[in-house]
């Protein structure tokens, strides 16, 4: 059901201190709480689970080739073998590999993605795994600090809706809010 949604790359603080980062396509935002969907046996929510801070990371449509060259990759040695099975391999060092430069933080421990036109500092509030589902969780963050790319900025403290545009996953390719720009690895069609 990847029926559109902006993709996003969330950072989380590994035991070491470094960053991972985790390409998502599935969360919502009202007000100053954005909402998670994480997959279950990942290094996000291992992550998520032990130190709750977070930047949330939404990248443009020229990122997609970044986010691309990191969406086969997990942080966790140990590889699920679901994740395995469709091609998963283990990587830690996400920012070398993607091409994307990391910045400190404000609030936060785990860096943001300077070439994001937006990044969100977050501290985690919640994470439950549904009754019904075990392959996911579903993690609610409360926006601590949001930064935005001057070029994207109107009047001070607004986001220009003309000069942004996210990445969009698409039934497992990506969009901007217009052409496609490419597909996953991923993908079928």
């Amino acid at each position: 059901m990847y029926y559109g949604t902006p993709t996003l790359l969330l950072n989380t603080l590994n035991e070491d201190g470094t960053t991972n980062i985790s390409p998502m396509s599935s969360s919502w935002a009202l007000g100053d709480c954005i909402v998670l969907g994480v997959g279950l046996g990942g290094k996000a929510i291992e992550n998520l689970e032990r130190h709750k801070e977070c930047v949330i990371n939404l990248p443009s449509p020229a990122l997609w080739e970044n986010v691309e060259k990191i969406s086969s990759y997990t942080g966790t040695k140990n590889i699920p073998t679901g994740k395995e099975e469709i091609g998963f391999t283990y990587k830690k060092e996400k920012y070398e590999a993607s091409g994307l430069t990391p910045i400190d933080s404000k609030t936060v421990l785990p860096t943001r993605i300077q070439e994001c036109p937006i990044q969100i500092e977050a501290v985690v509030k919640d994470i439950r795994v549904p009754e019904y589902n075990s392959l996911f969780a579903i993690v609610e963050t409360q926006v601590l600090h949001f930064h935005a790319d001057e070029s994207i900025i109107i009047h001070k403290n607004h986001i220009n809706p003309a000069r942004w545009s996210p990445l969009i996953y698409n039934f497992r390719h990506y969009f901007g809010l217009g052409e496609e720009v490419g597909k996953t690895f991923r993908s079928e069609t």
